[in-house]
């Protein structure tokens, strides 16, 4: 019997951090994840993040697709599209092909709108940007 490759369907969620969910470390994912919970580290997927109303992470994010609808403090480097809604707050650095921001969103970031992601963000300026 051939065993059949499970597609992701990346419009489906197929992981989940709760509202009373706290974690810390990094994250890696296939499909669509959700947080509505606390984060704090680094995030890696080439797939769909979501952050919920009551999420708030603190991280370093390399994305495929980013959807604020909470708070996010760090650098995120996506490669297709960031999403900021009327109730998303986002604190530091965006580079990403894509960026909306929806009336009433709060954006203190430095953006870049590019095809072409770098590698990495200077070190300084990610500390300058995440402080208190």
């Amino acid at each position: 019997m051939k065993e059949k490759k499970k597609e992701i369907n990346e419009n489906k969620i197929t992981g989940f951090f709760d509202k009373e969910t706290e974690f810390e470390g990094d994250l890696r994912f296939k499909g669509s994840f959700r947080i509505d919970g606390c984060f704090k580290g680094k995030i890696h997927s080439d797939s769909i993040l979501i952050i919920g109303d009551k999420g708030k992470v603190e991280a370093e994010i390399k994305i495929g697709r980013l959807i604020i609808n909470g708070e996010i403090k760090g650098n995120i480097q996506a490669s297709e599209k960031v999403e900021i809604t009327s109730n998303g707050r986002v604190i530091g650095t965006i580079v990403a092909p894509k960026l909306v921001v929806e009336e009433g969103a709060y954006l203190e970031a430095n953006c870049q709108t590019t095809d072409k992601v770098p590698q990495a963000l200077p070190e300084k300026k990610i500390k300058e940007e995440i402080k208190p």
